[in-house]
């Protein structure tokens, strides 16, 4: 385990990804210590001037944010202004944006995956959990994947 790993397995580096969760018990500061825990509310988001806004917005990203995918994936890549920690990013209301047709939700899926990949492969955590309590994303269930 490195020095950076929090010391509770669920929360390893190695488990790093994207995951869905019935509700958002257990995804607290309390529950993932050693994580930089941040809510982000997707409710009512139907495209992505406003998902990178509410990204933004969360995470306090720094002025050099370019309101883009790319910039999206930067700044997640980077969060250097942030705690030195792993992350978990509680994500909940994303259903607007996935019903609002075009790709953007399946565009942020792959981003968010791509990003835990990068973190996982320097060792440290990075989780997106989307809180779907009617468990319609096709996306490991986090409780069921060891949790």
């Amino acid at each position: 385990m490195s020095p950076r790993e929090p010391a509770d397995a669920r929360w390893s580096a190695r488990r790093s990804g994207v995951y869905r969760a019935e509700d958002a018990r257990g995804l607290s500061a309390s529950d993932a210590p050693g994580l930089d825990v941040v809510p982000v509310s997707l409710d009512g988001v139907d495209g992505k001037a406003v998902l990178f806004e509410r990204f933004a917005a969360a995470l306090a990203f720094p002025d050099w944010f370019g309101a883009n995918w790319d910039a999206l994936e930067d700044c997640l890549g980077d969060l250097s202004w942030r705690p030195d920690a792993g992350r978990l990013l509680v994500i909940d209301g994303f259903e607007t944006l996935q019903g609002a047709g075009g790709d953007d939700f399946r565009v942020l899926l792959g981003l968010l995956g791509d990003v835990a990949q990068d973190w996982a492969a320097e060792g440290r955590a990075f989780f997106a959990i989307f809180v779907d309590p009617r468990r319609g994303l096709t996306l490991r269930d986090w409780n069921a994947a060891g949790a």
